[in-house]
């Protein structure tokens, strides 16, 4: 009784599963379309051969035992061997549609994996910046991203062998009711063991695959580290090497330990099941030979029986196990839709605002505090900025002082948690956000290397306006990267990069001034620059600003830097510290207050060439 009752739980359970059914569905008809119909018939027709098998079983024994009774003639073996070319004939059908099948769910599988990969794709472009401070948003990804494909895929092989496996066993239940009407329902009740060992490691598998996230995602890390052009100077500096192997082999070692002890208890518990099964085919066997011996059923009925049940079990068993792989796959694809119901909190107001294509009064910081996810220590607090519309302003400070974060919430990658930023006196959430964006020309601390020719490095600045190459150097050549480019075999379409063949390295100071004529090449009324001079020497950094004021004329520009000799050729200077504004004015004001400012100048002076980022 009671594992009657632990049967019902694993039922229920498998049942609160079922809303991610016709998602997952849905997911491969939008795929496949045509694919899926092609797949479907082949299945239906699959499904109804081995009935026909089975009959043909039954009267080739018969007319050959009737052949053989009557001293084997050509008139008496005839028929015989008509039911054996037809027989043939259906085996050969089979492994037509069996390979026809192979095709089709080829074809099927790499649509469904593509659009799969995009669905993807596009989620972790539309999430919140926020979202990729989390650990769990990337436990999620890495289940969304490894299994969804594998899962979905494996989902409608498991549906298509339970409808191929459904229309099957009715037909057999159908040639087993004249025999015993007792005969179907043993038949199922010779599989339900199987059936409570398929879901209950069904939970087991999801809930290990869960709760090893984690140290799986540590592996891959591991893996990374140990393979990537990125550490390998380091891992042989200061031989990590081992030490990240070590590390590595541990966790793998209690993944596959932990792995095994689950397939080891699955298998007692199948091998159970299939001795319970064993013993009520026997049973019935044992009752069908005796009814044979009294002559109430002929050989052909004994032979159409045993393939009939053996089949049918052998097909029901088969089908618990799809029931079991389904439900593990809809659980894992709970994760994927789980995934993509992600919400950006980020978003356009309900009737959002058109963006000044030309900044009349300019940036105002009023009263903004704001903390990064999963930290209590606030990177703005209580900051009040004005930046007048058609300045350079430069924004200095220690590490840690928030400074790279006024540009990130003036691009609304995240709002605040307290006060507002305004643009010519409306609130950024006002804006529309992909105009607000457009608007906005941007460089971040650390610039991001495209694997692309040099002439799309820059063009990624504003895909929209157009492949003229003289707007792309133009672009390269204010940023200081035109000569770096023209060096290289091919020049404006030199591939970057050493991911793929013929790609060229750049220095570091190279592709930062490569980031740089990105964020110019986009011809917006703001521009922001983190540390755009910081790979440079102090020749190319006063000729690079040079150039730079000439590019921002009648533009509002915001440059956070280390170096001071930067910042004094600003229109204003800010000084940061502790998430607010502790000093503002020009180079020689700050030099005559006498305070932070002053003191930091006066130590980089003495000290040329120290800096950082922040």
């Amino acid at each position: 009784m009671a594992g009657f009752e632990l049967l019902l739980s694993k039922l229920r359970s498998a049942a609160r599963q079922l809303p991610y059914l016709a998602p997952a569905l849905s997911l491969v008809w939008s795929a496949a379309r045509p694919w899926t119909l092609a797949w479907l018939v082949l299945l239906v027709v699959q499904g109804l051969l081995p009935v026909a098998t089975v009959y043909l079983t039954r009267a080739l024994v018969d007319s050959l035992v009737g052949a053989v009774g009557v001293g084997g003639s050509w008139e008496s073996v005839r028929p015989t061997l008509l039911l054996v070319a037809l027989m043939a004939g259906i085996l050969l059908l089979a492994e037509l549609l069996r390979g026809a099948t192979s095709w089709i769910r080829t074809a099927q599988s790499e649509l469904v994996r593509d659009h799969l990969s995009e669905l993807i794709q596009r989620k972790s472009i539309e999430v919140d910046l926020a979202f990729y401070e989390t650990p769990d948003y990337y436990d999620h990804l890495h289940r969304a991203r490894w299994e969804s494909a594998s899962r979905s895929l494996a989902l409608v092989e498991n549906l298509g062998s339970l409808l191929q496996n459904g229309l099957t066993l009715v037909a057999m239940g159908a040639v087993l009711v004249p025999y015993g009407l007792w005969l179907p329902l043993a038949l199922v009740v010779s599989t339900l063991p199987a059936l409570y060992v398929a879901l209950r490691y069904s939970v087991r598998q999801h809930r290990w695959r869960v709760d090893t996230t984690h140290d799986q995602r540590r592996a891959n890390y591991y893996d990374w580290v140990l393979t990537s052009a990125e550490h390998a100077a380091e891992l042989r500096i200061f031989r990590l090497g081992d030490h990240f192997v070590e590390t590595y082999r541990a966790i793998r070692a209690r993944l596959r330990g932990e792995r095994l002890a689950l397939a080891r208890s699955q298998g007692v518990g199948e091998l159970w099941a299939g001795a319970f099964g064993l013993l009520i085919t026997g049973a019935t066997l044992g009752w069908m030979v005796w009814r044979a011996i009294q002559g109430f059923l002929t050989l052909g009925d004994l032979a159409l029986f045993y393939q009939a049940f053996n089949q049918g079990q052998r097909l029901m068993r088969s089908s618990l196990e799809h029931v079991g792989q389904v439900y593990f796959n809809i659980l894992f694809l709970g994760d994927l839709f789980e995934f993509l119901a992600i919400e950006p909190r980020v978003v356009d107001a309900p009737r959002p605002r058109p963006v000044p294509s030309t900044l009349a009064r300019g940036i105002r910081f009023e009263q903004v505090s704001f903390h990064y996810p999963g930290s209590e220590r606030y990177a703005l607090e209580g900051l009040d900025l004005e930046i007048p519309a058609g300045e350079v302003v430069a924004v200095v400070g220690p590490n840690g002082a928030g400074k790279s974060t006024l540009l990130k919430l003036l691009c609304r990658l995240y709002d605040p948690h307290a006060g507002t930023i305004r643009i010519d006196g409306i609130d950024l959430r006002e804006l529309s956000l992909p105009e607000l964006r457009r608007r906005i020309s941007v460089l971040f601390q650390e610039p991001v290397r495209y694997s692309e020719t040099a002439a799309r490095n820059v063009r990624f600045g504003d895909l929209a306006a157009g492949d003229e190459l003289a707007d792309v150097e133009a672009a390269a050549q204010a940023a200081g990267a035109d000569e770096a480019v023209r060096r290289l075999p091919g020049g404006y379409e030199a591939l970057l990069g050493k991911w793929f063949r013929g790609g060229n390295e750049l220095s570091v100071g190279e592709w930062q001034r490569l980031s740089l004529a990105r964020a110019f090449f986009r011809r917006s009324p703001i521009i922001l620059l983190d540390e755009p001079t910081s790979a440079m020497d102090s020749w190319a950094e006063a000729d690079w600003m040079d150039r730079f004021r000439e590019l921002a004329r009648d533009r509002t520009a915001i440059v956070i830097t280390h170096r001071f000799t930067t910042a004094r050729r600003a229109d204003t200077i800010h000084v940061m510290q502790a998430g607010k504004i502790a000093e503002s004015g020009t180079h020689d004001q700050l030099l005559a207050a006498a305070g932070l400012y002053s003191d930091s100048w006066r130590a980089q002076v003495r000290s040329p060439g120290v800096g950082g980022s922040g």
